[in-house]
């Protein structure tokens, strides 16, 4: 049957031209009836009771659904269609079902159990230690020790929540599609520089139009909030944008999530109570680093302490800029980014269409690859004639010292309709070998950039350089694993407050003369980026610091206040949760009718709920961790140190969740990490 469905074939890679809808729903059920009939034979009275048997067999079964899931889902995010979402949905559910069911599978729970209390346990390698710990764990969080009818009501609850989160993700998608502005007079786009304009007369070309068409992808929003100087245009792309998928705006109530926002706090608080929790923020410290609520509020309100003096004073900068230099008596929201922009240029004489021409796409992946092999000594090499869903797609064999491939990686760069917007970094296969079969981890790297325009390559800003090296942290984290054990290996089983520090570390590089040295160039002359730009660049650096800080912490606070302070007898209660958020950390406060949380996928369609504060708590890390390059760079002269990096690789990269977080933090750094890094980094100590 496998050669008949793609997703049923065990090849190194997924086969993305091949594979249909109506592939996907026979290839689940297909995998989870023998999923289901191995745990059967492997959870028999007369079964072995050891590692192999017990824990590496789920892993083979866990990655044989892998194998097949994974191309689907990253499909669903990259090139969504309605035939694809039909199929996604019910596949979806019946995974999340049977996720659930696996984890309250009792026989299966006695015989983990029965391993970690083996005398021999304690003689395991560590990293097979930590399987089973985490295992045991994830079967109490699973509800494994729930009676009836509780237990049932556990499983219905995952099973709801999975539907929801796609549906809020869909929501978003489909709002953000819907709404577009069609301009024939190149006089409504002034201010708008000739890279943004490209972007916009690409969209509509695309479309069949002449003239430009302004969207919500990203290039679009960013071209025109931060330099229209039309100021109604400013307003509408801001109203669409920041009213996607609710009540509101131009298209209000089409694709509304607030129904699905009230469904989701409703359905994980009840829940977290389910398994003994007070609350889902609670629930969700189980698998973090923080230990407590308490912990996590001392630690946002802090910051807020002291970033909102800081950030009131840009304010008030901003403003009086504003309303001498700009006439612009009142800035509302859909003013900052603009006016923002206009005062950096003012006190930096710098901005991103300066910086653009010195960052071609082509070669800042080629020094981004190029930078990785001087820290770790391994090479990233494009491999032609692999199976990708999109033309712009490269793969990418990433191979050691020697020249042995040992991982891979997709990367897809350009914004596109049916993609999802944003960044990520996924898992399309992971490193796996149980002695008999080895599996390579390859990884999945996706952006939304402006693509290619009229013969001139991807320009990017600064910022968009930062998101690629951010991202790809995250690749490497996966990719440099050596723990071949898929569920504590790479990413997988990291606590999630942590998991960022490898892609917030690769932001540093970003700023560092040595490090843009191996591409900065500009993309007609080849010139070098010249000192007093970079000079420029790095005194406008901690520009509006206090800004971005306060509005992370609103972010942050708004979702765990959120799930920490839910009362089933009120309701989620969203936006008057966000207003009290705003009351305390907030220097600016938006209109009434912007609903930010109505589009805030990264706690109701991702897996950040009660854990987006993690941004910030990893950037502490990943700061500091930083820091022991610069300390290396005062004895050798450069941050680009090989010696660090495979000392970095080693102890935090290599070894996955086979140890904590903060362990394997403090074998790189010698200490514990130090808070002020955290506001060195952002200019605030």
């Amino acid at each position: 049957m496998s050669h008949d469905n793609p997703l049923l074939a065990d090849d190194t890679l997924p086969a993305f031209t091949q594979i249909r809808p109506e592939h996907v729903e026979p290839a689940v059920d297909t995998i989870l009836a023998d999923y289901r009939a191995s745990i059967d034979a492997l959870t028999a009275p007369d079964a072995p009771r050891d590692f192999a048997t017990v824990m590496l067999t789920q892993e083979r079964l866990e990655q044989r659904l892998a194998r097949a899931w994974a191309p689907v889902s990253h499909l669903h995010s990259v090139a969504d269609n309605e035939a694809l979402r039909k199929a996604y949905g019910p596949a979806e559910e019946k995974l999340t079902d049977h996720a659930i069911e696996l984890g309250q599978n009792r026989a299966l729970y006695a015989a983990v159990q029965a391993l970690a209390d083996a005398p021999e346990f304690a003689a395991l390698p560590r990293p097979e230690r930590a399987l089973v710990e985490h295992a045991l764990r994830d079967f109490r969080l699973s509800g494994v020790a729930l009676e009836e009818p509780a237990r049932s009501r556990f499983r219905e609850i995952g099973v709801e929540l999975s539907k929801l989160s796609t549906e809020f993700s869909n929501a978003v998608l489909d709002a953000s599609e819907a709404w577009h502005e069609h301009i024939s007079d190149e006089r409504d786009l002034a201010g708008i520089p000739e890279s943004g304009r490209a972007v916009l007369r690409q969209y509509a070309e695309d479309q069949g139009l002449d003239g430009y068409l302004v969207t919500l992808k990203q290039p679009s929003v960013q071209a025109v909030l931060s330099y229209a100087d039309n100021r109604g245009l400013r307003e509408r792309v801001y109203w669409a944008y920041q009213t996607r998928a609710s009540d509101q705006g131009p298209n209000a109530g089409k694709f509304d999530n607030s129904a699905r926002i009230e469904k989701i706090m409703a359905l994980r608080h009840e829940a977290a109570q389910l398994l003994g929790f007070a609350n889902a923020a609670e629930e969700s410290l189980a698998t973090k680093m923080a230990t407590s609520p308490t912990e996590v509020m001392e630690f946002l309100h802090d910051l807020a302490k002291r970033a909102k003096p800081v950030a009131q004073r840009e304010l008030a900068t901003l403003r009086e800029f504003a309303s001498t230099e700009l006439k612009l008596d009142n800035l509302e929201s859909w003013d900052v980014g603009y006016a923002s922009e206009k005062l950096r240029q003012q006190q930096y004489a710098l901005d991103e269409e300066q910086l653009k021409p010195y960052f071609p796409l082509p070669a800042v992946i080629d020094g981004l690859f190029g930078l990785t092999e001087k820290l770790y000594g391994i090479t990233l090499a494009e491999r032609d004639g692999v199976d990708v869903w999109h033309p712009d797609v490269r793969y990418y064999d990433v191979r050691d010292a020697n020249g042995r491939v040992f991982a891979g990686a997709y990367v897809d760069l350009y914004a596109r309709n049916g993609k999802r917007g944003g960044a990520w970094m996924d898992v399309c296969r992971a490193r796996f070998d149980d002695g008999e079969h080895r599996q390579l981890p390859v990884a999945f790297l996706t952006c939304n950039f402006a693509p290619p325009t009229e013969g001139k390559p991807a320009l990017l800003t600064h910022d968009d350089v930062l998101t690629l090296f951010h991202e790809f942290g995250h690749g490497l984290h996966h990719l440099l694993t050596e723990i071949a054990l898929p569920s504590i290996g790479g990413i997988d089983g990291v606590e999630w407050d942590a998991v960022e520090l490898p892609s917030q570390f690769m932001e540093n590089f970003g700023w560092n003369r040595q490090a843009l040295d191996l591409f900065a160039r500009h993309y007609e002359t080849g010139e070098r980026l010249p000192d007093e730009l970079f000079e420029r660049m790095l005194a406008a650096r901690h520009f509006h610091a206090g800004l971005f800080l306060v509005r992370q912490l609103e972010f942050a606070l708004f979702d765990f206040l959120l799930h920490l302070d839910y009362d089933p007898a009120q309701g989620a209660r969203a936006l008057a949760v966000l207003e009290n958020v705003r009351k305390q950390v907030a220097v600016l406060h938006p209109p009434a009718w912007q609903r930010f949380p109505h589009g805030f996928s990264h706690i109701f369609a991702g897996g950040y709920a009660a854990g987006y504060y993690s941004y910030l708590w990893a950037e502490l890390l990943s700061a500091d961790a930083f820091g022991e390059f610069e300390e290396r760079a005062g004895e050798n002269g450069s941050v680009i140190d090989r010696a660090t990096g495979d000392r970095f690789r080693r102890e935090f990269l290599a070894v996955g969740a086979s140890r904590p977080a903060l362990e394997s933090f403090t074998a790189f750094r010698g200490r514990k990490p130090e808070p002020e890094a955290l506001l060195r980094s952002h200019g605030l100590a």
